[in-house]
């Protein structure tokens, strides 16, 4: 088995507290922009810890992949080229959209690639 990949401690810390039973951690990247704070896949669901909420609340929202309808990887390619792209991945589930924003193409393909993959199995 892999081991889990990461920006941020805390943030994997987060995600590894809460765990099921079987549950593993493939990997978690820290999100750019206003509202989400990272993303977290693990071998059972998404977990988009959101940012956004009234009153400085924040919520961690676990997607079972079963759930998830579509996924979609929008890449934001600047006119310089690589040097200030961003890449963002899309997570469609029953008309609601979560959105995470990457720097650089690398994270957000793999982590397109983890849900995409586990919605297809």
């Amino acid at each position: 088995m892999n081991q889990p990949v990461f920006d941020k401690q805390e943030q994997f810390d987060k995600i590894a507290a809460g765990l099921l039973t079987g549950e593993s951690i493939v990997a978690v990247y820290d999100g750019l922009g206003v509202g989400t704070g990272f993303i977290g896949l693990t071998n059972l669901r998404v977990i988009v810890q959101d940012n956004s909420f009234v009153g400085k609340k924040t919520a961690l929202t676990s997607i079972p992949y079963s759930k998830i309808q579509s996924v979609s990887y929008v890449s934001d390619k600047s006119m310089f080229g690589k040097f200030a792209s961003t890449s963002t991945i899309a997570v469609h589930v029953s008309g609601t959209t979560y959105e995470v924003q990457f720097r650089g193409d690398e994270k957000a393909a793999h982590a397109h690639n983890i849900v995409l993959w586990n919605i297809m199995r």
